[in-house]
């Protein structure tokens, strides 16, 4: 299979085709659609190591995920990596998964100085992690999975958390529901913080009981909220995982789901079509999102592009609770 072929399938021209396989970003989207589709059904593989030589690019992303405790847990994550995967593989680039661990980041600094590496992308990075600092101070390409905690120029990809807040907040008081709490995700974290944002902006006397984004955290959050505020009827729990831990301890205390309380989530993951009934939550696009971050750091490989922000924004997906 040639790059003329792949051209031929796609109804482009070689150079668009060529362009495209070699991570060039300035191509018009419906374009490199027909070509990335071209490439999967015809099977081209790229000479990665011919086109080394003429680049100097190792063609092998890092990306930097949470420990593998929380990587087999959590399906946010497993979309992750779907997205990043569906832009890379096309383009004969080599995705490296690095479990975050003592040593980890500094690992994926080393990959990048030594050229192993041509960019990384960091997802769930610890607000007092240096290694995004020295990346940036290092000239080298990177790209956040969310907002940073403080301003710094790294380019980042997230959803309008405070928006989606506000979009339960919104289907908890049309429901009818006074008495109306929240189930946070950690306050030093920016999702964290703008989903309890945007949800208090909508409803100022919410109660607020602290998780971490964690099933159990759920199911102990939930469990304080009853005992604090036990007329509770309408609850934001800021992630599908803790709806999933915190619903079956309403049902232990003989409280209905919707009935007596209901129930939002945030994430529209997997977790959400667990619960019992199924989750009413607000869905941030998950896979596209990784995506753009995979096309945001192929245009700072290939492009020496500047540094940007992406926002998408999110939608309310009704269920059962």
């Amino acid at each position: 299979m040639t790059p003329e072929e792949v051209a031929r399938v796609a109804g482009v021209s070689r150079a668009t085709a060529s362009r495209v396989v070699n991570g060039a970003c300035t191509v018009d989207e419906s374009l490199r659609h027909a070509v990335e589709k071209a490439i999967s059904s015809t099977g081209y593989l790229p000479n990665i190591a011919a086109r080394s030589l003429v680049t100097r690019r190792a063609h092998a992303i890092g990306l930097v995920l949470p420990d593998e405790r929380r990587m087999l847990g959590d399906p946010h994550l497993a979309s992750v990596v779907s997205g990043v995967t569906r832009v890379v593989r096309p383009l004969g680039i080599h995705l490296v998964l690095m479990m975050t661990g003592p040593g980890t980041r500094e690992q994926a600094l080393s990959d990048l100085r030594r050229g192993r590496l041509d960019g990384v992308i960091l997802v769930h990075t610890d607000p007092a992690d240096p290694v995004p600092g020295r990346l940036i101070a290092a000239g080298l390409p990177v790209v956040l999975a969310g907002r940073p905690l403080q301003p710094v120029p790294i380019t980042y990809v997230d959803v309008n958390q405070t928006a989606g807040a506000a979009l339960a907040a919104q289907r908890l008081k049309s429901l009818g529901r006074t008495r109306i709490a929240t189930i946070t995700g950690p306050q030093d974290t920016p999702a964290g913080q703008d989903r309890l944002a945007g949800f208090l902006a909508e409803v100022p006397d919410a109660v607020v009981v602290h998780g971490d984004f964690t099933g159990q955290s759920g199911a102990t959050a939930m469990e304080d909220l009853i005992s604090t505020c036990p007329d509770v009827d309408g609850v934001f729990i800021t992630s599908d995982l803790m709806a999933n831990g915190a619903i079956p301890v309403l049902h232990r205390h003989g409280r209905k789901v919707p009935d007596d309380v209901a129930i939002v989530g945030f994430d529209d993951s997997s977790a959400a079509l667990t619960c019992e009934p199924e989750l009413t939550t607000v869905r941030q696009p998950i896979t596209d999102m990784a995506a753009e971050m995979a096309r945001q750091l192929i245009r700072q490989i290939t492009e020496d592009a500047p540094v940007t922000s992406v926002i998408f924004e999110p939608s309310l997906v009704i269920r059962g609770s």
